[in-house]
């Protein structure tokens, strides 16, 4: 959901006015946060404004009209910043359509990339925003980084302007990025992240190019099989019926199904719907992501492909953050964010970040007490936790996973094109043999007498 900033004002219990910013995904959850902070700070708030977008119109002193946006929480405010800067304001209006678009991931993806390489050539980071603003065609992109730029310009703290556009760049990325700029290796969290996200989407696109045809061909299969069994066969295996001629067991089979389906079929389709709702809804719950991405894990074949795959990236945001911090609870439990899994995430916060908290366990231990880890992975790091090369240990592991997962990928991606065409297969056979057993039906002349 879109992240809004909300301005508020107020005073405190000396009378002294009290201004700040908050982002929430609703006005009512501004609320909610400024009573939070007023309850805990000790003020009262008397207003809550909400960002809006405005358009504008304006005349520069050679007398070109020109036209643009700009973010703010009054008319006044935009008229005002416009005038300062020598400008005639012609017209200022609130944005009628006021939507936040997401760039897309290859946008995404391909603007963290390239900021990643600007740094490693020494370039500001203000100099890169402006460089890639200038260049990007995306204009929800353009837009996330001239708010964000205004908002570093302004002395606004790196990690709240970064996550202020987590609805923009994804909520891990966000972080991740927020936390670079404050770090001392920001241009190998820029990379570490870039490398991440390229992953990421490269897997997603494999798995989806790999899945689009054969679910599309099963479900056109399915579908006119379904066909052929309900309105097909009845159309001319039925005529044998009025003549009181013992069927094939099959072509009977297949009758009895279009007869029931003749009845029962408003239901089942109410059913259907009622049944994807419900499973849509469930999966959209804290509760149906945590079970569903729980038994992912568990799929032949593309389970396994998929827990590397979340290992890799576990290993790899852990070894750029271990790094450059000692909280290893904390790195933790970024890192269980990052993979994308709830269930992952789920295991290793309740079960292996309480163990090192509270117990002092080692982290080696804590790991495998959360089951989550495959024993390849335990034991590269405890062998790393041994020689004091743990962020080494998690590098090589990263590295490792995804060359399995890129090699494994092809190969699981046979085994379901595979699954696939036997299925069809079998559907076809079984439609060839009702209709050849349909071909072999012969009443008698006694049975067209009798009828």
């Amino acid at each position: 959901m879109a992240v809004r900033e909300f301005r508020f004002q107020g005073v405190n219990v000396s009378g002294e006015p009290v201004r700040g910013t908050v982002f929430a995904p609703s006005k009512k959850a501004a609320e909610r946060r400024v009573e939070n902070l007023s309850e805990k700070h000790e003020f009262r708030a008397d207003t809550i404004e909400k960002r809006h977008t405005f358009v504008y119109k304006v005349r520069h002193q050679t007398g070109e009209v020109a036209k643009g946006e700009q973010k703010a929480y009054t008319k006044e405010e935009v008229a005002s910043a416009l005038q300062r800067m020598g400008l005639e304001v012609i017209r200022v209006e609130r944005k009628l359509l006021d939507f936040q678009l997401r760039p897309s991931q290859t946008d995404i993806v391909m603007f963290v990339r390239l900021a990643a390489n600007m740094l490693r050539r020494k370039l500001p980071f203000d100099e890169i925003l402006t460089l890639l603003m200038a260049d990007t065609s995306s204009k929800p992109l353009k837009q996330m980084m001239q708010d964000l730029h205004a908002d570093l310009k302004s002395g606004v703290d790196a990690q709240n302007a970064f996550m202020k556009h987590q609805h923009v760049l994804g909520k891990f990325t966000a972080y991740m990025l927020g936390l670079a700029t404050a770090s001392g290796n920001m241009a190998e969290m820029f990379d570490a992240t870039a490398t991440y996200l390229e992953r990421k989407d490269e897997f997603r696109k494999s798995v989806r190019s790999a899945l689009i045809t054969p679910s599309i061909t099963l479900i056109a299969t399915i579908a006119a099989f379904i066909w052929f069994i309900w309105y097909i066969i009845p159309g001319y295996a039925g005529l044998f019926t009025q003549y009181n001629v013992e069927l094939p067991y099959l072509t009977q089979t297949s009758l009895d199904f279009a007869a029931w389906m003749d009845v029962n079929w408003w239901w089942i389709a109410i059913l259907l719907v009622v049944i994807t709702v419900a499973c849509i809804a469930f999966a959209r719950t804290t509760r149906g992501k945590f079970y569903i991405h729980k038994y992912m894990l568990q799929i032949p074949v593309l389970g396994e492909l998929l827990h590397k795959l979340n290992l890799e990236v576990f290993c790899r945001v852990f070894a750029v953050l271990y790094s450059g911090s000692g909280e290893n609870e904390e790195i933790m439990k970024i890192a269980a964010e990052a993979t994308g899994n709830t269930y992952i995430e789920h295991q290793i916060k309740t079960i292996t970040v309480p163990l090192m908290m509270a117990r002092g366990t080692d982290l080696v231990v804590a790991m495998e007490k959360s089951g989550v880890f495959t024993p390849m992975a335990i034991a590269r790091f405890r062998s790393g936790s041994e020689t004091g090369a743990v962020r080494e240990s998690a590098d090589e592991m990263a590295e490792f996973y995804q060359k399995e997962t890129t090699l494994k990928l092809e190969t699981t991606v046979e085994s379901i094109k595979t699954a696939t065409a036997i299925f069809i297969s079998i559907l076809v056979g079984l439609l060839t043999v009702i209709c050849a057993e349909s071909a072999l039906i012969q009443p008698t002349s006694s049975d067209i007498m009798f009828q």
